[in-house]
């Protein structure tokens, strides 16, 4: 692919925030493979790349995301040429090029990264294409019963918010027959998160896990777990821990921080965490699982669980994003979100289909 032209004549405001356009369609995120019940046959239409354990992900799914009309237009804005050959190719090239040109972090956490200065034309471009893709506006889960809720972490404001709508789900409808499970991490919270909690009236947290914590006993009312276990390796890459709480009326809450699976190099990042819960909830054939994170992260998370969970454990799975206008939720800290950000997730989705896709080739 080309090198990467950005249109910049600086006048792009960092504080600029988007409303939700309700006209523009949504490309529909990639899907497993609808898998049969332990003991039945798989439906006919099944996706190719069926794992050992039996599940899939549909591959078609993931070319109808990637080779979207949104993507190749935002693709061209920044001047690049559209790469050639199959699937995997594309994908490779387009690693490549969002490396090259929507790249902000340079390996540093996410509140880090710099924000590109972009002409208000191509502002207008990165937005419309977010939004086609599923980072901008919130939708409801697609089912009213799920065997297990996943509630994903990160900043101190994203564990507040996602654990409050998970509650609100479950307050409004959403049947969950297994568990809760909020996953997360031992990574310290930075001072500006420290300040965000206090705002609030959150307290002591140190951690991402502390967060979590503290955001499921205030959102389900309750005060000390039930069960507790984990193991502290005087390291946080190395250790674990797990809290289960049972609040009146409402299935468990398991809060886990899990292990690196690369100790030596970094903190346990969301596919970490998705599997290690997956161990411990003994998560079964065809479960549905309801992935519960912020709509800008919905593709790149949604596809990480693809790999981790779908794949080896044949599940289905659901992902949606916290809808910010409910009144619980206007309330709690909500960063600003530019184009920077939404170029970064494009490119952290991309990344993760390709890891997806990966995936299926090896099996």
């Amino acid at each position: 692919m080309s090198e990467c032209a950005v249109p910049s004549p600086g006048t792009t405001d960092p504080d600029q925030s988007f409303p939700a356009s309700p006209s523009t369609p949504t490309v529909p995120l990639p899907q497993a493979a609808r898998p049969a019940r332990a003991g039945g046959a798989t439906k006919a239409g099944g996706a190719a790349g069926a794992s050992r354990a039996g599940g899939g992900v549909r591959v078609d799914s993931i070319a109808g995301w990637v080779d979207s009309a949104p993507l190749r237009g935002l693709v061209a804005h920044f001047g690049g040429r559209w790469p050639r050959g199959d699937l995997g190719a594309v994908l490779a090239g387009l690693d490549d090029f969002s490396a090259r040109c929507w790249d902000f972090r340079g390996g540093r956490e996410r509140p880090e990264a710099r924000e590109p200065a972009l002409d208000p034309a191509t502002v207008e471009v990165v937005h419309h294409c977010a939004d086609a893709l599923g980072l901008v506006r919130a939708r409801p889960p697609a089912r009213a019963r799920y065997a297990h809720l996943v509630v994903l972490g990160g900043l101190a404001h994203a564990c507040l918010r996602r654990v409050a709508y998970a509650g609100h789900l479950l307050r409004t409808g959403v049947d969950v027959a297994g568990e809760v499970a909020v996953l997360g991490s031992f990574r310290p919270l930075s001072e500006v998160e420290r300040r965000t909690l206090a705002e609030v009236g959150v307290t002591g947290c140190d951690t991402e896990v502390d967060a979590l914590d503290a955001a499921v006993r205030r959102a389900f009312a309750v005060s000390a777990p039930e069960a507790e276990d984990g193991l502290d390796a005087d390291h946080p890459h190395h250790s674990w821990s797990s809290r289960t709480y049972r609040p009146a009326g409402q299935p468990p809450v398991r809060v886990l921080a899990a292990p690196s699976s690369e100790p030596e190099r970094r903190r346990a990042h969301t596919a970490d965490t998705q599997r290690f819960w997956a161990e411990h909830a003994q998560l079964a054939r065809a479960d549905e699982v309801l992935l519960v994170t912020a709509p800008i992260y919905v593709p790149f998370q949604h596809c990480d669980a693809l790999r981790t969970l779908a794949l080896p454990y044949a599940c289905e799975v659901d992902t949606v994003g916290v809808d910010p206008t409910l009144p619980d939720l206007t309330r709690l800290p909500e960063p600003t979100l530019t184009p920077g950000r939404y170029l970064q997730e494009i490119r952290s989705a991309i990344r993760s289909l390709r890891a997806v896709h990966a995936a299926l080739v090896d099996h």
